[in-house]
């Protein structure tokens, strides 16, 4: 099936999705995202995702060029056109999960820094099937290296803008990889927890569950967010706050989440084996409880 993109204000095939040479995004990564997962047809945390969309780009003073009220129907058609939607497919058969990325960038402008030099916004969304992550990692769990790139200064890049600056964490990400890892611990410029490359961290400690705070310099995830609800919710003693290296190479248990990989275990850390079981006995019970309360959380 041809992919199907939409490009400012239509619909066009993949092929001819194309972008100015001269827009601010490509040229100097001005512009803002959101990545979406779609469960056979029904978005995960819709209205958190454009939320947070809407402050990303409005602390970049950069408007997005969709009223609230015409994003449902949009973003269903990038799914039924590409066979991802609840109303694609003829047969009973649920469409398969998606992921779906939204880019709004400066636009087009001539040559310099100047956001006045760009008069319309870009705005590009797509959507495929979601490619799951390796079974073996939720079964093993994940190995983690602390990387020696630290999460931006949030007094110079503020961490609640989710930007397409995003070469702090590639740098991070190619550190890791050549470690060895499936990905990077980043920390803050104090030497504090922080975050991966595009996941948080939580560790668990006599059973408590615990994770770095927002004033750490870490994105709010949406699916920090709901595993923290779940966790309030079952009585599950939870705190946010500062924490060392060492505080996770002596935890019990340790996970990431995001959007795409929802919770995924932790194994280890630059070599050190996290806790006596992966995944560990809490991991597997907010896991379970994120499945069961995942109809909640779509729309």
């Amino acid at each position: 099936m041809e992919m199907w993109v939409y490009l400012n204000d239509r619909f066009v095939p993949r092929n001819e999705a194309k972008v100015s040479a001269f827009d601010h995004g490509f040229l100097y990564g001005d512009g803002v995202y959101e990545t979406l997962r779609a469960y056979q047809g029904h978005f995960f945390m819709l209205s958190k995702h454009l939320t947070r969309l809407h402050r990303s780009a409005g602390l970049i003073g950069l408007t997005i060029p969709i009223v609230d009220q015409k994003w449902p129907a949009i973003l269903e058609e990038v799914l039924v056109r590409n066979g991802l939607g609840k109303d694609s497919q003829a047969t009973s058969q649920e469409p398969a999960d998606a992921y779906v990325r939204i880019t709004v960038t400066r636009g087009e402008g001539d040559i310099g820094l100047d956001p006045k030099l760009c008069v319309q916004p870009t705005l590009l969304i797509l959507a495929k099937p979601l490619t799951p992550y390796p079974n073996h990692l939720y079964e093993q769990g994940a190995r983690l290296a602390i990387v020696s790139v630290r999460r931006n200064l949030s007094t110079a890049l503020p961490p609640r803008i989710k930007s397409l600056n995003f070469l702090n964490n590639i740098l991070a990400k190619s550190e890791a990889t050549k470690a060895g890892a499936f990905d990077g611990l980043m920390l803050n410029s104090q030497g504090a927890l922080a975050e991966c490359t595009v996941s948080n961290v939580f560790f668990v400690r006599k059973g408590g569950l615990y994770t770095p705070s927002l004033s750490c310099g870490i994105l709010d995830g949406i699916t920090r967010e709901v595993v923290t609800i779940l966790g309030r919710e079952n009585g599950i003693q939870l705190e946010e706050g500062t924490y060392t290296p060492k505080d996770l190479l002596h935890a019990d248990e340790a996970f990431l989440t995001n959007t795409s990989m929802e919770i995924m275990p932790v194994s280890e850390v630059d070599g050190i084996k996290i806790g006596s079981e992966c995944p560990g006995p809490l991991t597997r019970k907010l896991q379970g409880l994120f499945r069961s309360n995942l109809p909640r959380f779509l729309s």
